[in-house]
């Protein structure tokens, strides 16, 4: 135990984040730079080193976390970086991306705040970038076999650096301009600042693994004949596909899925336009869905000059503590979360429906027709005389993901079998019924978390490599059948 006291003595304390008004005017990451490595030190010291360590069922990767909190209170970073990484390829992603569920099985959790693990995984690994502990690991030998990665989102980038630095050939193929997938396009600047993406993937150039940008299996290259060219195929495409809203009115202009507005944002950040195509600058925007891809587009808009932003969720608001009934230690608990984004302006409108759009004579949206909804009976019933409308020149619809993109092709040219939730199906290995064809992260598991992603890329590499070889000492974290605490 680094600090037999610390939970006893050290309140939790968390990241500061820079001014409202200081930080809607800019782009970049919303943290006060270099706030957290005055405090991390004795937060790390809150750790109890449990006997069962719960906050290691907590996160899907199996975290080494109280062995890196010591090293952190005994700003031993070197060392602490070493075993962030045994379990985390890519522990600056998850350390600002994911919603920490190892907090949420914290022990320390059960009667007082949790253990501030987030902040101190972030605190590591951006220690470790500053002081140079972060090198290429290219293989010592090449086994002569070669893999395709389909995707380079955190799942595919997971498999192909495992597999890479177990000496196979790797060549990852992105459908984008630019190697990165939603951690790219899909997650804002100032929730993650794109140097991370970028430094990663010279690490694992440096190591060996080749990008393949702007090519579409499917389209651009038949799969079939991808699967001759390699030895082995991971699908880590992603559960790409938004859940659209089919009212009236849904036809108009300026309604877009999320996915079609953050990615422009980002882009006018990479510098591919001077301003975004979809823009919320003097348009009163609503965003329908209360996830954080909702909160992504809420900032955004922020951001961009929005007169008014408006989140709507379908269901009720969250409670602000954990219901020890429903939602008990150490499972995930759904808590009414207050985002950086929401902090910078808004309103948040729970238990509401959208009924339909009203557009104007150009047909451009104007107003979003909705009403209030309830459930009875495992019913959700809209609840007569609330009806109302509210000002809506652009609306995002944020409501998530149901599934793997089949348009272009790529489950048709396989010969890939679907789940019964439309997921390319696997085994315990990650295989697909196509020999030799595995899948990983959410094209697999359906929309889920990065933490997630990273785990199954992990898991998905051994069962390639096994294959491979016949043996594998490439790390197992999770099967496919495996469900952490987390969920």
């Amino acid at each position: 135990m680094a600090d037999p006291k610390g939970f006893l003595t050290t309140g939790r304390e968390v990241a500061k984040t820079r001014p409202v008004a200081e930080r809607v005017k800019d782009w970049n990451e919303v943290y006060v730079p270099g706030s957290l490595l005055p405090i991390i030190s004795k937060q790390a010291g809150r750790c109890m080193d449990c006997g069962i360590p719960f906050c290691h069922n907590g996160c899907p990767l199996g975290n080494l976390i109280p062995e890196w909190n010591d090293y952190a209170y005994r700003e031993d970073w070197q060392a602490a970086s070493e075993r962030l990484h045994a379990t985390n390829n890519f522990p600056e992603f998850t350390g600002r991306l994911c919603p920490a569920p190892c907090e949420s099985a914290c022990v320390l959790g059960i009667n007082q705040p949790p253990v501030t693990i987030k902040n101190v995984e972030v605190s590591i690994i951006d220690k470790a970038w500053d002081n140079g502990d972060v090198t290429p690991q290219p293989p010592e030998r090449l086994s002569g076999k070669t893999v395709a990665v389909i995707g380079s989102g955190p799942a595919g980038l997971a498999a192909a650096q495992q597999l890479t630095r177990a000496g196979h050939t790797v060549a990852v193929y992105e459908r984008a301009d630019r190697i990165g997938g939603l951690l790219r396009y899909g997650i804002p600047e100032f929730k993650m600042e794109k140097v991370h993406i970028n430094r990663r993937i010279e690490q694992m150039r440096a190591e060996g693994t080749k990008f393949r940008t702007e090519i579409e299996i499917g389209r651009d290259i038949d799969a079939a004949k991808l699967r001759q060219r390699y030895d082995a195929v991971v699908i880590a495409a992603g559960a790409t596909v938004s859940r659209d809203l089919p009212v009236p009115g849904r036809e108009l202009k300026g309604i877009h899925f999320a996915m079609e507005y953050l990615p422009l944002a980002n882009k006018v950040q990479e510098g591919d336009f001077v301003a975004p195509p979809i823009t919320a600058e003097g348009k009163h925007v609503v965003v329908i869905g209360g996830g954080d891809t909702g909160a992504d587009c809420v900032g955004t808009a922020h951001r961009q000059g929005a007169l008014s932003v408006t989140q709507l969720e379908i269901m009720p608001k969250p409670g602000e503590d954990r219901n020890p009934v429903t939602q008990p230690w150490p499972t995930f608990p759904m808590l009414y979360k207050v985002t950086s984004a929401h902090e910078e302006g808004g309103e948040r409108v729970y238990s509401v429906s959208t009924t339909h759009f009203e557009g104007d004579e150009d047909g451009n949206v104007q107003f979003l027709h909705l009403v209030e909804v309830e459930f009875k009976d495992g019913k959700l019933e809209q609840k007569p005389g609330t009806e109302r409308k509210i000002p809506a020149q652009l609306v995002t619809l944020a409501m998530g993901f149901t599934g793997t993109d089949q348009s272009n092709g790529l489950v048709e040219q396989f010969g890939l079998e679907l789940d019964a939730r439309g997921n390319i199906a696997r085994d315990e290995s990650y295989a697909t019924n196509v020999d030799g064809v595995f899948v990983a992260g959410d094209a697999g598991r359906g929309q889920s978390l990065i933490v997630w992603a990273i785990a199954e890329g992990r898991s998905a590499a051994r069962g390639v490599d096994r294959y491979l070889t016949g043996a594998s000492e490439l790390p197992a974290p999770i099967r496919p059948t495996d469900r952490a605490l987390a969920v």
